[in-house]
């Protein structure tokens, strides 16, 4: 990457069109123009980008708001170093221009421009990612989303089961396990699941390999007096949480696919085959306790850059385990910072809370940080603070994490 460009462009990103403003060092303004977000469009604006700075991709560094997409693919792939900021520091940015709060995209455009030629530091760079993290990324980032709506379809399909048919939900509590829905389906009302037999719920619970329950016990749940409703609200639950079951079949189906299909991807790029400058830090990842397919996965797609340049401050700010301190005169607040990656807060939190039921050290520095009066939230980041340094040191130094290390004596400075 070039120390020195000598034109600056910025890209005001939408849905349908892309404002795109070219400067030179001067902040003279050489081109402006708008495209489509099209194939024939981005190839428009990238034959403009080479015509104004005479074929010297190298030479051209692009701000834009987005740190993914097709408009930065392509940028990419043909050369052109491309910054990403995020779009409050652009309305910072914006303040220097116009005290009016003026807007539209050709001054977004032109702000992006003379912001990376006067404050490049404060733009992050971008870089083309391995294929398999992009994969990792779209399936770790649907099996999210397939996990939310699970979870929103089952709190319905509870609420319906909760309000005439109690009983179920004591072999179950959380009403989210296969064979309960497949004894729900064969008995969806009280009277029906009154006159099934010994045999056929033995059959159905060997099929699906329960034995916390035995026959006589389900029988004597299932016999339990319910409610006493008005006529037809029985029936009308009932039918409603019959219409829930088969999206709930279909996405506990999609999750476990998901599921597989991640972890063949974590199990890709944890073998050595090939190029040995591709991802081969799942192995170390994966070697700290409590860190399994699901954190590892959401480490390796979300935060692929800092990891691949062991930048422990940069992590520990994307998940928003630094705090933010806010001072002025005699008052200093500190407080959790809320600008950070919502998923990578989440794999950070889930990891340290269970590093410290494995790690003794986790468990003692989360206790010393709740005896001086830390909430539970801000001791577990307190943990993955530490954690996250761990992290970087194993990936400096190659070696894969082991407590026994602790035990090693230190050889004397003397």
């Amino acid at each position: 990457m070039s120390d020195r460009f000598l034109y600056f462009v910025g890209i005001d990103w939408a849905t349908e069109s892309h404002q795109v403003c070219v400067l030179n060092t001067d902040c003279e303004l050489l081109a402006e123009q708008s495209v489509d977000h099209s194939g024939p469009g981005l190839a428009q604006l990238v034959a403009l980008l080479l015509k104004v700075t005479h074929n010297a991709p190298d030479q051209v560094a692009v701000a834009i708001e987005i740190t993914r997409g097709a408009v930065v693919e392509t940028l990419l792939e043909r050369g052109f170093c491309v910054f990403a900021i995020n779009p409050k520091q652009l309305d910072r940015f914006r303040d220097r221009h116009t005290v009016a709060g003026a807007k539209d995209d050709s001054r977004d455009a032109f702000v992006l421009a003379d912001s990376l030629r006067t404050d490049r530091p404060l733009f992050k760079p971008l870089r083309i990612e391995d294929p398999t993290i992009l994969h990792l990324r779209e399936l770790s980032r649907l099996d999210d989303e397939l996990r939310q709506d699970h979870t929103r379809l089952l709190n319905q399909y509870r609420a319906q089961i909760a309000r005439y048919f109690p009983q179920l939900l004591k072999l179950a509590p959380s009403a989210d396990e296969p064979w309960l829905w497949d004894l729900f389906q064969l008995a969806p009302l009280p009277e029906a699941a009154a006159k099934l037999t010994a045999a056929r719920i033995g059959k159905l619970l060997r099929h699906h390999r329960i034995r916390r329950w035995s026959e006589s016990e389900v029988l004597e749940i299932l016999h339990t007096p319910g409610f006493h409703l008005a006529l037809g609200a029985a029936e009308a639950a009932s039918e409603h949480a019959l219409l829930l079951l088969p999206r709930l079949r279909l996405i506990h189906e999609q999750r476990a696919d998901v599921a597989r299909r991640i972890e063949r991807v974590i199990d890709d790029l944890a073998t050595p085959e090939g190029d040995s400058s591709k991802h081969r830090d799942v192995t170390l990842l994966l070697s700290l306790p409590g860190i399994g397919r699901v954190i590892a996965a959401t480490m390796l797609a979300e935060a692929s850059q800092p990891l691949a340049e062991r930048d422990y401050h940069a992590l520990r700010s994307y998940a928003g385990i630094a705090p933010v301190t806010r001072q002025s005169g005699k008052k200093r607040y500190v407080l959790m910072r809320q600008a950070c990656n919502g998923r990578m807060r989440h794999a950070l939190y889930h990891w340290a809370r269970v590093n410290t039921q494995l790690d003794p050290r986790s468990r003692e520095q989360y206790q010393r940080l709740r005896q001086a009066g830390h909430s539970h939230g801000r001791a577990l980041r307190g943990v993955a603070d530490r954690l996250l340094a761990v992290l970087i040191a194993i990936l400096n130094t190659g070696v894969p994490y082991s407590a026994a290390l602790r035990a090693i004596p230190q050889p004397s400075s003397q």
